[in-house]
């Protein structure tokens, strides 16, 4: 696909081969999303893993404390007064028998999913369905409890899940671009606190390998990793 003017002019200001301290590369990847729309902002976090092995596994939710800037639709399977609670708590979509039928008819009407632990019986017969959207409730993460009104306002509060790729990546999103670059920072170090905690029992070497900021129609810009406040 030929790229246009704006796209090369874009890509032509950011060089590739170097290194960009963290807060010029926040600055440059907000001045370089000039798109129609309030891109993204997004990082990809290269650890020395290989989540292949249960004891690299890195995954967990973190809050991000200036929000995503996404409007997150929660759907919650739940009976009963927990269903009251849940939707009371702002849940988009609530249900149990009923919604099993439409997520199996194949409508998706949310971003997280939260089940009480008595549903999980039913929710199971959707794990071909949601695991591979990483939509399955998991009590580790928190999306599987009776607190259904605490994980629904979580959700909704700019919670968001973080999870090693096969390739030893994390990719998240750190808000948009109208947010100040304070902002951003902040949703930055957030993640990146809650992944170095997260660091596993079989993690050898260096645990932070690369980091690099895009945003949704931008250049990727490479992060100087002395730069972000740990010795990782």
């Amino acid at each position: 696909m030929a790229q246009s003017k704006k796209a090369k002019a874009l890509a032509a200001a950011v060089n590739p081969e170097t290194l960009y301290a963290l807060d010029e590369a926040l600055k440059m990847v907000k001045a370089n999303a000039t798109a129609k729309f309030d891109e993204t902002i997004e990082v990809a976090l290269n650890l020395n893993v290989d989540p292949r092995h249960a004891d690299q596994m890195v995954r967990g939710v973190v809050t991000l404390p200036k929000g995503t800037g996404k409007t997150v639709r929660v759907g919650v399977f739940a009976r009963g007064p927990k269903a009251d609670e849940a939707r009371a708590a702002g849940a988009d979509v609530v249900g149990a028998e009923d919604l099993l039928e439409i997520v199996q008819g194949g409508t998706i009407d949310f971003d997280r999913c939260i089940a009480t632990p008595d549903m999980m019986g039913l929710v199971g017969r959707l794990g071909k369905v949601l695991g591979p959207k990483g939509l399955m409730p998991n009590p580790k993460l928190g999306t599987v409890t009776m607190n259904v009104a605490a994980a629904v306002e979580a959700a909704k509060g700019g919670q968001v899940e973080y999870r090693v790729e096969k390739a030893g990546i994390i990719h998240g999103m750190l808000g948009k671009a109208s947010f100040p670059q304070e902002d951003l920072r902040a949703n930055f170090d957030a993640l990146l606190d809650a992944v170095i905690k997260a660091k596993p029992s079989g993690a050898k070497g260096k645990y932070l390998q690369k980091v690099a900021l895009s945003s949704s129609m931008g250049a990727g810009i490479r992060v100087d990793t002395t730069t972000v406040g740990y010795i990782v």
